[in-house]
């Protein structure tokens, strides 16, 4: 198949890239872009490492042809924080030492994003069904949830005082 010039938004700036139009997003973002935080798992959409978010909705990179994200915004890991000011998830995934390899851990990271902005107060069981497709090898579930749970309590936090000095 030919290549085709696309215009990619990914972390809110515009990307020209020369491409296979059915290559995987994953292939392009990591080799094109060097963007490591979307990870190659299982290349089957079964581990979850190579989760970014496609107009917010967590989304499974390495099954996606890039043509399919033309368009649409696409954030990677590197596209939620910085390293001076992490997003909250990020934080509260570093405060809980939630990663032992951290191979899993943008997968997570993701999917927690895509959680707490559609639902900024998820319940225990929530949490599960929204990571159960996430796969961690080396058993740092306590500590996820326990990330999870405090990301979702800085958000709220961050809301209510914004929401306080907007009345203010």
């Amino acid at each position: 198949m030919n290549t085709r010039k696309l215009t990619l938004n990914v972390n809110g700036a515009e990307h020209q890239v020369d491409v296979r139009p059915d290559a995987p997003l994953l292939y392009i973002l990591r080799n094109d872009l060097e963007l490591n935080g979307p990870k190659y798992g299982c290349g089957l959409g079964e581990c979850g490492a190579c989760s970014v978010l496609i107009d917010g909705v967590a989304s499974r990179s390495c099954l996606i042809p890039v043509s399919g994200v033309a368009g649409r915004k696409v954030t990677t890991l590197e596209g939620l924080g910085t390293i001076e000011k992490p997003d909250p998830v990020q934080q509260a995934f570093i405060d809980k030492q939630a990663a032992q390899c951290g191979y899993c851990i943008s997968g997570m990271v993701m999917a927690t994003r895509a959680l707490l902005d559609r639902n900024p107060s998820p319940t225990d069981e929530e949490i599960r069904r929204e990571l159960a497709f996430n796969l961690c090898r080396c058993g740092t579930h306590i500590e996820i949830m326990q990330a999870v749970r405090q990301a979702a309590d800085s958000i709220k936090q961050t809301a209510a005082v914004s929401a306080a000095e907007k009345s203010a």
